[in-house]
């Protein structure tokens, strides 16, 4: 994963922006793989673990009733969370992941259900996802799933 947090940050530094996580499912990992690249502090602004329903609302400005209408886990939810963490933490681009990692449903949602969206200031994208495996393999697709979205928006990358 290395690898991918490396090549956004290096589109990053191509267009001189600056970048944020808010995370849920995956508990800071996003930020932590991000930071693991030596040099990350030119561009990672920091992150948000936003792992409590009510702390998408309060910090992250996430509509209090789009929650209690579809739950955390949800695409809209994943695009105000990015939205959300780009202004608190200032930063262009903002990535964010909302899911279930198991080991029990949550919401009628099941266990594999994942959302991930990248705002940036010219982009809006979100991918829902429906993963398999543990708790620890479906965080560790979730970011990396998030960091190669992350990519395609920022690096301009489009596959056919």
């Amino acid at each position: 994963m290395t690898d991918a947090a490396a090549a956004v940050l290096r589109a990053l530094d191509g267009r001189g922006w600056s970048i944020a996580a808010a995370e849920s499912l995956t508990g800071g990992r996003v930020t932590a793989t991000l930071v693991d690249v030596p040099g990350a502090s030119a561009h990672v602004r920091g992150g948000i673990v936003a792992y409590a329903t009510d702390i998408k609302a309060t910090q992250l400005g996430v509509d209090a009733d789009l929650l209690a209408d579809r739950g955390p886990v949800d695409a809209e939810v994943a695009v105000q969370m990015a939205k959300g963490v780009r202004r608190a933490l200032h930063a262009d681009v903002g990535v964010a992941t909302t899911g279930v990692a198991g080991p029990d449903p949550q919401d009628g949602k099941p266990v594999g259900t994942v959302h991930i969206a990248v705002v940036t200031p010219e982009e809006v994208v979100s991918s829902s996802l429906e993963l398999a495996g543990t708790r620890d393999e479906i965080r560790t697709r979730t970011v990396q799933s998030v960091l190669e979205l992350a990519l395609t928006v920022v690096g301009g990358i489009r596959h056919p």
